[in-house]
């Protein structure tokens, strides 16, 4: 997928499976007002359908941050202050990931 914001170049967001196989990534996030650059994990957890990756943040992060992410990235994403997965998509949609 490609985002491009005005007076940015295009960027290249990289698939799931290719933020699994590295173990983490570097997301720009807007945290108390202030644009940072955090890195977030991967980490598994058990579901109903087997276990299922998501990312992985030990700070507080806004809701509406998690959001943005977890749609960008197509994947669940977990902070201090929650968890969100990407629209209409539960943990059974990522079990096969991990396979």
């Amino acid at each position: 997928m490609r985002l491009a914001m005005a007076g940015e170049f295009e960027k290249t967001i990289p698939s799931a499976k290719e933020i699994i196989a590295k173990g983490k990534i570097d997301i720009t996030v807007k945290r108390g007002g202030v644009i940072q650059r955090q890195e977030f994990t991967v980490r598994r957890a058990m579901g109903p359908g087997g276990e299922y990756p998501y990312l992985f943040i030990d700070k507080f992060v806004d809701l509406g941050e998690l959001v943005r992410i977890a749609e960008e990235y197509q994947l669940p994403v977990t902070a201090k202050n929650g968890s969100v997965f990407p629209k209409d998509k539960t943990s059974k949609d990522f079990a096969d990931l991990l396979r």
